[in-house]
């Protein structure tokens, strides 16, 4: 026997002389069919290295059973908790997943929409590219009443539920808890404020500036990628104010432990010369010294409560339309780098 071919009902039924709609009641163990029968069918299916095709009954049905994922960053420790929370909800409730990377791209996001829709996805949730200005790549999907979810980078035009942190409260937070460790000149280091998180984070900072009525001025804001070139410069450029910030929120972890090294390096010391808050909640935060207090970034608690969400809209148990933003808690996770108390 050709072992490469995929074995069929038909060639059950040939086997044993049945006919193939008796072969497929059979094989879902269905009482019209003889258990003698039925018996000898499992038994020579089994021997023959039939395999059931879930995938063909599941077109019949006008389903996929896969859930589409745009990410923009496949490398970053937060997207891949997201993903592995994606994937553990759908997986659950037995969805598959196909995961695409933009690559931080607006034009490789569109082809992976194009593609996944021909893929005939039964839902997708997507996290924005930094440079996507329209969500033209999803109209066949909203035409076709496929449902999508946005995840952390979202946009203001979604008409669609977003899966959320509050950035703005972060932010905040975690100002605040600089000016309660005595801070008075803070500096901030965080991204392109074109990207609504950034935004956000920047205005929950400048807000806890001026509830405590505490002066910003734009040379403690930083504009850099979190890149270890760019963030040594970020450090460097915070330590050649007059007079230097005494503490610095900062939107990444990578960067924030960039900037304490470069710190420590030049001589100053953290946290009595400058305290530093990071973003994210990643690995470096707990390896480096001194150990850095940073925002908790729940991404795989997102990536489960939006492939849930999709996946109870699917099954008829919830309504996505019903829902605008769910927001996920977040929390400060206070270390060394910080305490000045």
């Amino acid at each position: 026997m050709d072992h490469s071919k995929e074995i069929t009902i038909y060639d059950i039924a040939k086997n044993l002389n049945v006919s193939p709609s008796t072969v497929s009641r059979a094989l879902k163990d269905d009482p019209t069919v003889s258990k003698k029968t039925r018996k000898k069918i499992f038994e020579t299916a089994a021997q023959m290295g039939y395999r059931s095709n879930p995938f063909a009954k599941n077109l019949r049905q006008q389903q996929s059973l896969t859930i589409g994922v745009i990410v923009s960053d496949l490398d970053s420790p937060f997207i891949s908790s997201v993903v592995s929370g994606i994937e553990k909800a759908a997986g659950e409730a037995g969805y598959g997943i196909i995961i695409t990377d933009s690559s931080q791209s607006a034009v490789k996001e569109a082809a992976n929409a194009q593609n996944l829709f021909h893929r005939r996805v039964d839902g997708m949730i997507a996290s924005l590219a930094p440079d996507t200005k329209d969500l033209a790549h999803f109209s066949p999907f909203v035409e076709k009443n496929i449902p999508v979810i946005f995840l952390d980078r979202t946009s203001e035009m979604a008409e669609s539920t977003s899966v959320v942190i509050d950035n703005m409260q972060t932010g905040y937070m975690a100002t605040k808890h600089l000016i309660g460790q005595g801070c008075r000149r803070i500096a901030h280091v965080t991204s392109d404020l074109q990207h609504n998180i950034y935004a956000l984070r920047y205005k929950g900072y400048r807000d806890a500036l001026a509830e405590s009525k505490l002066p910003f001025e734009e040379s403690l804001l930083v504009i850099a990628e979190p890149t270890e070139e760019a963030s040594e410069a970020a450090a460097k450029k915070l330590m050649g104010l007059k007079p230097m910030p005494d503490g610095v929120f900062v939107t990444n972890d990578f960067a924030a432990a960039v900037c304490i090294r470069t710190f420590l390096e030049q001589g100053v010391r953290v946290p009595k010369d400058i305290a530093v808050v990071g973003f994210n909640n990643e690995v470096i935060g707990r390896l480096i010294k001194p150990t850095l207090t940073t925002v908790n970034y729940p991404g795989r608690e997102m990536g489960e409560a939006a492939a849930r969400s999709l996946v109870n809209h699917l099954k008829g148990a919830g309504n996505i339309g019903s829902i605008s933003t769910m927001t996920i808690r977040a929390e400060l996770i206070v270390r060394q780098s910080s305490l000045k108390k």
